[in-house]
């Protein structure tokens, strides 16, 4: 067991689950509100197996809430829950942080 889990294993937990690539990109993108899977994809440079993997992922965490619409065809959204709003100060000042800290490498 490493050093982080042992001293704080919730913080260890959450910096496992928005360390994992995309993640954090894929509730930036649903702050927006509700959206389609191909809405998200067409947004990020991600493959459709990953975005469903990771949308799985943060569903199965009580992040991102899937919505079956009975319509022909089918309908689903993908929102986030409270607990994946509650991470939206932190995104944002994420956001800031990296307008005055990162360099883009062209």
């Amino acid at each position: 067991m490493d050093q982080s889990s042992i001293l704080c294993p919730r913080f260890a937990k959450a910096m496992k689950m928005m360390g994992q690539r995309w993640t954090g990109l894929v509730i930036y993108q649903l702050l927006t509100g509700p959206q389609r899977f191909c809405s998200i994809e067409s947004s990020l440079p991600i493959s459709g197996r990953l975005l469903s993997e990771r949308l799985k992922e943060l569903e199965q965490e009580g992040i991102v809430k899937r919505e079956v619409f009975p319509e022909t065809p089918v309908r689903i959204e993908y929102s986030l829950t409270e607990k994946g709003m509650a991470l939206e100060p932190l995104l944002r000042e994420l956001e800031k942080w990296s307008q005055n800290w990162i360099e883009v490498e062209n």
